[in-house]
């Protein structure tokens, strides 16, 4: 009798420990999923195997922990916005030029916020960490880039090219005074609003 209850009971732990098992990789899995977005399905779709893929995305996730990454503010972010600004005005006049461009400022953008610039691959692979919905923006815009020094590319694909990288360059910019400013101007808004309500009451008070 103690040998058939010694028996189920080891039975009862072995299937909680693989319930457990099998919980915890879901669970993993649906924050994978929910981190990355499309970037998670691209990445099984691309190796052919659920396990294989999360197993890269989780070596993303490691690798990124050990970058000092930080985005570009201030002047710098300035400065960056004023070069994309005039190089998106050209792409009228000259838009496989405005492509050849976008992706050199993108990677020196990227080199200065604390991304290793060396392979392109391991680019994607580390702003789709942070930025999983422009990675495969990047992607396709670099190999538009890519393509047009091998031949000439419709103008389409070069506008779809440039709004690509402006998506990237959006996330790797961020004005500090602008967000200051936006802050003033929500506590501007909250002191009219409390003067705006407190008003009439003070009113009665001296009346």
């Amino acid at each position: 009798m103690e040998t058939v209850i010694t028996i189920i009971v080891i039975v009862v732990v072995v299937a909680a420990a693989i319930v457990a098992a099998y919980a915890y990789k879901r669970r993993r899995s649906d924050q994978l999923q929910q981190r990355f977005g499309p970037e998670y399905e691209r990445t099984i779709e691309e190796s052919g195997d659920r396990k294989v893929a999360e197993r890269d995305l989780r070596q993303r996730e490691q690798r990124r922990a050990k970058l000092d990454i930080h985005p570009l503010s201030g002047a710098t972010a300035e400065r960056y916005r004023a070069e994309w600004n005039v190089l998106q005005q050209g792409f009228v006049d000259a838009p496989a030029d405005a492509v050849e461009q976008a992706d050199r400022l993108v990677l020196r953008m990227m080199r200065e916020s604390g991304y290793p610039v060396d392979d392109f691959d391991q680019r994607a692979a580390d702003i789709s960490v942070d930025h999983p919905e422009v990675a495969e923006n990047y992607r396709e815009a670099h190999r538009v880039a890519v393509a047009q020094t091998q031949g000439p590319v419709d103008t389409e694909d070069l506008r779809q090219a440039v709004t690509a990288y402006r998506r990237l360059v959006d996330v790797l910019l961020v004005d500090e005074r602008a967000e200051l400013d936006g802050q003033r101007a929500d506590l501007d808004g909250a002191d009219i609003d409390a003067r705006h309500v407190t008003g009439p009451t003070d009113t009665r008070e001296q009346s």
